[in-house]
């Protein structure tokens, strides 16, 4: 499974690609705003730190705006996905665009039927939100079942990205299922590497290296 980084902040996604453990980066608006800086200058400088897909989201909520918006993404890096959201003119624009050759990650997904409709559209990646749907007292890992479940009976090529991860369970979960990426926060991502019998054990290696005689 591919992990992919929540984040539009550079100084976070340079700390995962350093790692060689970063396959990609989704932003969105709300990412940018907390990051204060401007979309374009951080999506180029995020793509040259990552070679993986960078999606970029549009803005407009009418096709012709958004292939227009995605149009002029793209030519920020060829790593560039174009982000739409899954509404009936979302679908035109990922027709659309995938029509002019780009890639198309159809976001805030809460339903397999949408996920089905964004498939049928020719999206390269559907982004299923799964902590959104915890929120309201729905399983948000069911929905990554359904999906799975109808993408492999068809054959659709559309890569499962699950979102709105809120801790290492989500992660943990979409990896037994079978999702094609999941998309972290940062702070989830660090969580990943954690576990207090690692930390007991590498404190324990320590005072025991501190005995080991050594030579003068």
């Amino acid at each position: 499974m591919q992990i992919f980084i929540d984040s539009a902040e550079v100084s976070e996604i340079k700390k995962a690609a350093d790692l060689n453990l970063c396959d990609g980066v989704t932003t969105n608006p709300s990412l940018i705003m907390k990051a204060g800086r401007d979309y374009n200058e951080t999506l180029k400088e995020i793509c040259s730190i990552v070679k993986g897909p960078v999606s970029a989201e549009t803005i407009s909520l009418d096709a012709e705006g958004m292939v227009k918006e995605g149009i002029a993404f793209s030519k920020i890096a060829k790593n560039i996905i174009i982000k739409v959201p899954m509404t009936p003119e979302g679908m035109k624009a990922c027709q659309r665009l995938t029509k002019h050759g780009l890639k198309v990650n159809v976001t805030l997904c809460f339903s397999a039927n949408q996920a089905l409709l964004a498939a049928k559209s020719g999206a390269f990646i559907i982004s299923p939100f799964v902590g959104r749907l915890d929120d309201i007292g729905e399983v948000g890992m069911d929905l990554i079942k359904e999906i799975r479940l109808i993408y492999d009976n068809y054959g659709f090529k559309t890569q499962i990205l699950v979102a709105s991860v809120r801790n290492t369970a989500h992660v943990l979960e979409s990896a037994k299922i079978g999702a094609d990426i999941a998309t972290l926060p940062y702070s989830v991502f660090e969580q990943m590497f954690n576990h207090k019998l690692t930390d007991a054990g590498i404190k324990k290696f320590l005072e025991d290296w501190e005995k080991v005689p050594k030579k003068r």
